[in-house]
């Protein structure tokens, strides 16, 4: 099970340094709203491709009053180094080196899946279709780490279209035909790994007791498939009026649905849609477990305080024993359940002190 041993902030949000050495375990946070417990998670979470749990520019990520750029390094069990950050000449250009190394952000993926919940995702299931999508991306990232290629290609590709389609009168035909090809390609790719996923998450979570996290059941809406290439081609008209491309698997949805009581998940009530979230998630980590022969790191923001004792004390029992899991609370009492081997860290004013 890898797990991060040391991770280290530099000019990173609040923190001006850090550093943290967690065991392999529980890692709790707890301290006052605004000390940047958040900030630690959001760290973590950028050990891997994108932008991060809170999927703002890179750019917004160094410390207000510092040069301009900031570092992050971890070392995991395995003794792998992996660092990322920007510098103040190009704030806005994410660098990544492993054991030393310069690395592709893509790359990040081969060596960790991490796995969040912020109270931000609370709102998921009633949230823009783009939200869920991005979700369903970093579900499929963490069983299927080829996926942030075909991503990255696909968009750079529907980019160069949309500008090739705003200027008619000196677009390429070949170019134009070229780019179309490549996010065929790539836009298949990715409708696939996600559908795999998608069916794979569902299977899984059929064989779970029906408890204080419910199983759901998901499916692909939204774009359902053919022949892109063709439709791209079609579309050329509507597509440069429109200013964008109105066919591919950019315009995928996820629909979830309550097993037990046969609705959608976004009919269902707040607690009902936080369990169900929580359900998704802890039975992801158990499919990357499966598929990757590692467990994720997973990253609870906020959790504990909104579930009620029955739920919370069902969490902590699920997490037990099954990798490192990263967990904020303002109160310290909400971690009372989870036993002594638990690494405990009081936050306060960006800094992270063992408690």
């Amino acid at each position: 099970m890898p797990s991060i041993t040391r991770l280290s902030l530099s000019d990173f949000r609040n923190y001006r340094d850090a550093l943290v050495e967690p065991g392999p375990g529980f890692v709790l946070l707890s301290g006052p709203n605004g000390a940047g417990k958040t900030n630690i998670l959001e760290a973590v979470s950028l050990l891997t491709p994108g932008r991060g749990l809170r999927q703002v520019p890179i750019s917004e990520m160094a410390r207000s009053d510092g040069a301009g750029g900031f570092a992050l390094a971890a070392r995991l069990e395995s003794a792998t180094e992996l660092g990322t950050g920007t510098s103040p000449t190009a704030p806005d250009r994410r660098q990544v080196r492993i054991n030393g190394a310069a690395a592709s952000v893509n790359s990040l993926s081969e060596w960790l899946s991490v796995l969040w919940l912020t109270p931000a995702m609370d709102r998921l299931f009633t949230d823009s279709a783009g939200s869920r999508r991005r979700f369903l991306d970093r579900l499929t990232l963490a069983v299927e780490p080829g996926h942030a290629t075909h991503a990255a290609r696909y968009e750079a590709a529907m980019r160069a279209r949309n500008k090739l389609l705003a200027e008619p009168d000196s677009a390429d035909p070949a170019w134009l035909a070229a780019l179309e090809s490549g996010m065929a390609e790539h836009g298949a790719a990715l409708a696939d790994a996600r559908a795999r996923t998608v069916e794979a998450l569902t299977a899984a979570m059929s064989s779970l007791p029906d408890d204080d996290f419910p199983s759901s059941s998901l499916s692909l809406a939204g774009w359902e498939g053919g022949d892109l290439a063709a439709q791209l081609k079609t579309n050329r008209g509507r597509d440069a009026a429109a200013g964008r491309a109105t066919a591919g698997p950019h315009r995928q949805d996820l629909d979830v649905t309550h097993v037990a009581k046969a609705q959608p998940a976004s009919r269902g009530s707040t607690g009902e849609q936080k369990a169900l979230l929580l359900g998704i998630v802890l039975a992801h980590a158990d499919l990357v477990a499966e598929r990757r022969g590692q467990r994720p790191i997973v990253l609870l923001d906020e959790v504990a305080a909104h579930l009620d004792p029955d739920r919370r004390a069902a969490l902590f029992v699920r997490l037990e024993g099954q990798g490192q899991t990263w967990m904020t609370a303002t109160e310290a009492d909400l971690f009372g359940a989870i036993g002594p081997a638990a690494s405990r860290f009081h936050v306060q004013e960006g800094r992270v002190i063992p408690a």
